[in-house]
């Protein structure tokens, strides 16, 4: 079985929280009994999670060996110039080392549900999104990417993993996907890259 699921800002890729007061976890979506999410988004991060129950198609997701391409849509404060983009497609260079070239190109605001809380505004900063595929899944690493180029991130949604793409899916809303699928086709330098207008 495998589930495509659009996790809310704030809720933990987690079924239980141990903390006081508790966080708003996967439990509450009423996802169907034995699944488990295949790698993780950060409480602060929006978009597709998969899920499943078969413990080999969860290492063939998350294993970075096969470069499976996670795609990104990023708000960012600033205005991204060439060289940032070119930094960001040849790869920054991290505490826990240098990531993989990324695919990385700044798109029209894309139409998205309103996150809650709302992203903060500077009004003396602008802002701009990009579109941004990696083959990797470190700790915060998109969030770690933008900054090193001076980027800082204001809203991260991811869009698609691989073949799978989020679709109309809405927050909190899940569905059951193909897991016939080759869901290791399409590494981060070939695949499509969906999501938002480029910007000429």
């Amino acid at each position: 079985m495998l589930i495509a699921f659009n996790k809310p800002h704030g809720v933990l890729c987690q079924f239980t929280d141990r903390s006081t007061p508790p966080r708003p976890t996967l439990a509450g979506f009423g996802l169907p009994a034995g699944v488990y999410p295949a790698g993780r988004l950060d409480h602060d991060s929006e978009g597709l999670l998969l899920l499943t129950d078969d413990g080999a198609l969860a290492h063939r997701i998350t294993d970075p060996r096969h470069k499976l391409a996670k795609v990104y849509l990023v708000q960012v404060e600033g205005t991204p110039s060439a060289a940032q983009l070119d930094a960001l497609r040849g790869g920054i260079e991290l505490a826990d080392g240098r990531t993989r070239p990324a695919q990385a190109e700044v798109v029209e605001p894309p139409a998205l549900w309103p996150r809650d809380p709302p992203v903060r505004f500077r009004k003396t900063v602008p802002d701009a999104w990009l579109r941004l595929a990696i083959g990797e899944g470190r700790n915060r690493q998109v969030r770690r990417m933008t900054a090193a180029v001076g980027l800082p991130t204001l809203r991260l949604v991811r869009v698609a993993i691989g073949a799978h793409a989020l679709g109309g899916l809405a927050p909190g809303a899940w569905r059951p996907v193909d897991d016939g699928q080759d869901i290791t086709g399409g590494g981060a330098t070939s695949a499509p890259i969906p999501g938002g207008r480029p910007v000429c």
